[in-house]
């Protein structure tokens, strides 16, 4: 099949299209297409064919091969064996593919030729061209980007710049050997010098000779390029030789080899804030009244005493309250009260300054001076004596002189030995014992005797749980009557079955319980069990069980359920009213107010006898006690302990005491018990003397409640 040629010739179609296939494989062997196959023959079919009517037009012209090599590299066509396989296919092939009704001859042959050298023509002439619009879009996008990395340095150095300057904080440029390169004008402002004056100047000229230990060997290591920032506070002198206080950052700017280069510094005043800083950690760390160092101060610098000490450094405390501070503040008010503490807080820093001590406010009216001691002991007593001098001189305040006095715990130990807080606890514990003694004393630490307390304090903590497991047992200790030797009664006595320390007596813990106030359930209890075993005892012996005498402390007797506790313990057990004696000291029988108890009444109608323990040592308003419901009275055993008879121990001032007192018991119509009778001259004495009863070791030690029962089985 043919196809008309608008210029005149004619050619074969479907040849066209098959050798357009054919050029298409071959251009995808030789290189990258970036096109399909496809797409790739639809672009040279119509090449193809506009080659074939240049060589068969009745006028011929190369143009349009040329046109054609020109359509390949625009393609991107550009590989060169495409040129190559392209112009020797047009020699070769093309003529008998898309042209085979043409014969083959001279004029064919030269427009072949032609056709060929137009074609590489133009496709060179398209590639130089393409290579040169690649070269001006490369060179222009190169002047573009070397145009806006200017620009863009431009405009870092216009920021850079406009921040150096304006900034208002100070900024300097240093070399690594310290000259100043550049600094901006606040940095020159805040150091009080003009820029060009700081461009002449070292970075080491301008080092504080109090700057903190290391921070030059910081700044060295900086420049060494051992590390690449430091951020310190520090000083500076002013050029008036005032001080600034700045937060200084410096970082560290190396080559691309990674050499130091130079080092850039941002300086912040902040005199300002360092100062209020200073104003708060003396509020933190003084007291508020009396400007001394306050709790948190004296502890900083107690700790950094034992931190510094040598292992027999010594370190000296003396702990001062004031006597009666109290009673300054109810009476007088407390703006007077603050005042007074403010003259004895200057006192006691007046006494000691020069010496090396520290003194501090506690809190309230307590204060505490650490003594530079070294000379032991007599420097911590010798300051104590001043400070006592110096609180006890009267004191003007407003219209009103007033005198006070202060009590003084010292410690002075080894630091190796003790610790901030022993030292501290052993100081109060001091203080303790010296208002113990009294006013206006000074005390000084005692090991074993803080041992004593602390095992006395021990004990105390541990009486109620010890009373909740049982741990109490009564012995009882009899009387018997000086006629006719018969147990008459037996006394109650408390003893503590301690699970570590054995069976303690009362003298270890009486008197705690009455301090603590477990007094009354601890007598409450006594009372109960004196009562049950008493009750035991008459049911198996009726004819001969003897009255329980039970102990009522102060304490318990100002107890208003005294009452009720005994009517309880009486129901409870079962225990006839007779066979019960309550023994009350002549204090506890006055009460506290000096009057006789009210209760006293109330007791005697529950049907108990009443007794007077310790008669003849405490005062007795016999107006009071011949009205009372007292029963009998016990002598105290330090006025039978001195009858002894007619020898050189004798004491008849002793028994002409004990005749006395039994006398007038007598004649108040009250039986008499003398206490602690251990011969049989004593008890004869007392028989003469018409005592009614004796208790004492001649007639039995205290012993348990079973030892009573088997005694009245006898």
């Amino acid at each position: 099949m043919r196809a008309p040629d608008p210029d005149g010739g004619d050619f074969s179609r479907p040849g066209a299209v098959a050798y357009a296939g054919e050029w298409a494989r071959a251009v995808r062997r030789i290189g990258f297409v970036p096109m399909s196959a496809a797409e790739t023959e639809r672009l040279l079919v119509p090449l193809t064919e506009r080659l074939a009517r240049a060589l068969l037009a009745p006028t011929f012209s190369a143009g349009p091969a040329a046109e054609v090599g020109r359509a390949l590299v625009q393609a991107h066509l550009t590989e060169p064996g495409v040129l190559d396989w392209s112009v020797q296919a047009l020699g070769d092939r093309f003529p008998q593919w898309v042209l085979p009704a043409r014969p083959d001859g001279p004029e064919l042959r030269e427009r072949v030729a032609l056709v060929q050298g137009a074609f590489a023509a133009g496709f060179a002439r398209a590639l130089r061209d393409r290579v040169f619009a690649q070269q001006e879009r490369i060179a222009r996008s190169a002047w573009q980007a070397r145009d806006t990395v200017e620009q863009a340095l431009r405009d870092s150095e216009a920021r850079f710049r406009a921040v150096f300057t304006g900034a208002a904080i100070g900024i300097g440029i240093a070399g690594v050997d310290g000259q100043i390169i550049e600094v901006n004008q606040s940095f020159a402002d805040m150091l009080g010098y003009t820029v060009a004056e700081m461009r002449r100047m070292n970075v080491s000229a301008l080092a504080h000779a109090d700057d903190a230990a290391g921070m030059w060997e910081v700044y060295q290591e900086l420049i060494e390029g051992k590390r690449d920032s430091a951020r310190v506070e520090k000083r500076y002198y002013r050029k008036d030789g005032s001080v600034v206080w700045t937060d200084l950052a410096v970082s560290l700017i190396r080559h691309d080899d990674g050499r130091p280069r130079f080092t850039v510094a941002m300086i912040e005043d902040i005199t300002e804030r360092y100062e209020l800083q200073q104003r708060l950690r003396f509020q933190a760390l003084h007291d508020p009244l009396t400007g001394l160092p306050n709790r948190t101060l004296f502890f900083e610098k107690l700790g950094a005493v034992f931190d510094a000490a040598d292992p027999e450094q010594r370190v000296g405390l003396c702990f001062i309250d004031l006597d009666g501070f109290k009673a300054v503040n109810d009476s007088l008010g407390h703006d007077l009260g603050d005042r007074l503490l403010q003259v004895i807080a200057r006192r006691l820093s007046d006494c000691v300054s020069g010496r090396g001590h520290v003194v501090a406010r506690m809190g309230g009216d307590e204060f505490v001076i650490l003594v530079d001691s070294g000379g032991g002991l007599d420097d911590a007593v010798e300051v104590a004596e001043l400070a006592l001098a110096a609180v006890s001189a009267p004191v003007q305040v407003a219209d009103q002189q007033l005198a006070v006095s202060a009590s003084i715990g010292i410690v002075d130990c080894p630091a190796a030995e003790t610790s901030v807080g022993e030292l501290m606890k052993a100081a109060d514990t001091t203080l303790y014992w010296a208002k113990a003694e009294g006013r206006g004393r000074w005390a000084v630490y005692d090991p074993e005797r803080s041992a004593a307390d602390i095992a006395r304090s021990a004990l105390a903590a541990n009486l109620p749980a010890a009373l909740d497991r049982g741990e109490f047992v009564l012995h009882y200790q009899p009387i018997v009557s000086l006629l006719d030797g018969t147990m008459v009664a037996v006394e109650a006595l408390v003893r503590w079955q301690h699970p570590e320390l054995g069976l303690l007596g009362p003298d270890r813990f009486i008197g705690l319980a009455e301090e603590t106030g477990l007094i009354v359930r601890l007598g409450a209890w006594v009372l109960r069990q004196a009562c049950r075993d008493t009750e035991s005892w008459r049911r198996a012996h009726p004819d001969t069980a003897p009255v329980v005498s039970v102990n009522v402390a102060a304490r318990q007797a100002d107890d208003p359920a005294i009452v009720e506790t005994v009517a309880e313990a009486l129901q409870h057990t079962g225990l006839p009213a007779e066979l019960l004696q309550l023994e009350l000291t002549e204090s506890a029988v006055m009460g506290s107010a000096g009057e006789p108890l009210r209760a006293l009444h109330q007791l005697a109608a529950l049907g108990p006898r009443l007794a007077i323990d310790d008669f003849g040592t405490g005062y007795s308003n016999l107006a009071y006690l011949r009205r009372l419901p007292i029963h009998c009275v016990k002598l105290a055993g330090p006025f039978v302990e001195g009858i002894r008879g007619d020898g050189a121990d004798a004491d008849h001032r002793d028994e002409r005491i004990v005749a006395a007192l039994v006398r007038l018991a007598h004649a108040l119509e009250l039986s008499v018990t003398a206490e602690a009778v251990e011969t049989e001259v004593q008890a004869e004495r007392l028989r003469a003397l018409r005592c009614d009863m004796g208790q004492g070791r001649l007639f039995g030690a205290p012993m348990p409640a079973d030892a009573i029962r088997a005694r009245l089985a006898e």
